[in-house]
């Protein structure tokens, strides 16, 4: 993590001022020396102290800068040697992180799932309006990014090639015979008798118009034909009523007969089956029909532009209560769980082994492509503020040790 520029810069000035705390205390003991032997082991805790933390500056200042501006043999160590950092991290991280093993290892004791899982389905009021709103907005966008008119015809590209795909006939055929089979035709067939009874009624004068030009000059000078036209249609009305009240009615029997081998014809025929194709072929072809589908798309899209876009909207609702609930399925489900953890780390680990030279050829060209000044400042103001306290440590170490050899000194 990297450090406050401002903290490492008083680090580095508390660490400056220490060793200029020791030099004057080395002059003054050594001025005063002579007053009391204390002073001989404040004079050696100051002169150590003083060479301590010299040493240690020097040491801290070369790794990253040539002391006093001086090249030295062996100082400025991370510029000069840049290039061979960025190749030594690249080469430690993909020996240590992004092995395929190393991947599967580290992967084998994670549960991503169940921890996705609680994350999701905890209750928590702050995070689903935002999930609401984030997901919203971010479909909303996607929905006005994109040409309108463009992708209603890609969706419907795309609808076309799987309906030309797909033998619609037979499917037909196996539709018809299990509503047969389940009794399901019944309702079906109420709906054209009563739909043939007003279809009739509606067009009764058509009928007497048609009946009494069919009829002869003589049927129609007696009158005989307004009679003929009203015994048609009453008994048309009769047999329909009859047909809707009694359901073994013949006439049930033979829609139900046609109806079965509609079914057998559209799942075994050639020709039937055929000609349903080509009529599916040229409805998807008519023009009408695409701009049918271009309207039907754009009321979509508004539709749901308007949802998204709606505070507090139902969609948004609902889209967060989906997560909750496969957050408890993943929360809950070992078995779920294992699945999705064994999916993610197969994918890691393929990820890791297909593209793990990339990823560490990108680190190393990265950081090769930063100047020395860049990258001496990052790792500086990374670990400027430990290194400075190795200044006050060897300064504060040196001075001890002096006080250690001048009391041996002293005492032999």
């Amino acid at each position: 993590m990297d450090v406050s520029p401002d903290r490492a810069r008083r680090m580095r000035w508390f660490a400056t001022g220490l060793l200029a705390g020791m030099a004057v205390l080395y002059f003054a003991a050594r001025q005063f020396q002579h007053l009391h032997p204390a002073m001989g082991y404040v004079l050696a805790f100051a002169e150590a102290g003083m060479v301590g933390g010299m040493a240690d500056w020097f040491a801290v200042t070369a790794l990253f800068r040539h002391p006093l501006g001086l090249p030295i043999p062996h100082t400025a160590i991370i510029p000069e040697n840049k290039d061979r950092i960025a190749d030594t991290m690249a080469v430690f991280l993909r020996e240590n992180f992004l092995t395929p093993q190393v991947v599967a290892r580290r992967m084998a004791g994670m549960n991503l799932a169940a921890a996705a899982g609680s994350w999701l389905a905890a209750p928590d009021a702050e995070r689903g309006p935002r999930l609401r709103a984030g997901a919203a907005e971010l479909l909303a966008e996607v929905l006005e990014s994109l040409d309108p008119e463009r992708l209603g015809n890609q969706v419907r590209g795309g609808l076309v090639r799987q309906l030309n795909k797909l033998e619609i006939a037979p499917l037909l055929g196996q539709l018809v015979e299990t509503a047969i089979a389940d009794r399901r035709h019944l309702p079906v067939i109420d709906s054209l008798v009563r739909w043939a009874g007003l279809t009739i009624e509606d067009n009764e004068e058509m009928v007497r118009e048609l009946i009494s030009k069919r009829a002869n000059a003589v049927l129609r000078w007696t009158g005989l034909d307004e009679k003929l036209g009203s015994s048609v249609l009453d008994g048309l009305y009769k047999l329909l009523a009859e047909v809707i009240v009694d359901p073994d009615h013949p006439l049930r029997a033979k829609i139900e007969e046609g109806l079965a081998k509609l079914a057998h014809d559209l799942r075994y025929d050639p020709e039937m089956r055929e000609r349903v194709e080509r009529l599916k072929d040229e409805v998807l072809a008519n023009p009408a029909v695409a701009a049918w589908w271009q309207g039907v798309w754009e009321r979509f899209r508004t539709g749901m532009l308007k949802r998204l876009r709606e505070p507090g909207g139902a969609l948004g609702g609902q889209f967060t209560d989906a997560l909750a609930e496969l957050g408890a399925h993943l929360r809950d489900d070992p078995g779920l769980q294992a699945q999705i953890n064994r999916f993610a780390r197969r994918s890691l680990v393929g990820v890791s082994s297909r593209y793990g030279d990339q990823i560490v050829r990108l680190v190393s060209e990265t950081v090769k492509r930063w100047d020395a000044k860049t990258v001496t400042g990052r790792i500086e103001g990374a670990v400027g503020r430990d290194l400075q306290f190795i200044r006050i440590n060897g300064t504060l170490v040196g001075g001890l040790v002096g006080v250690v050899i001048h009391a041996v000194d002293t005492l032999l």
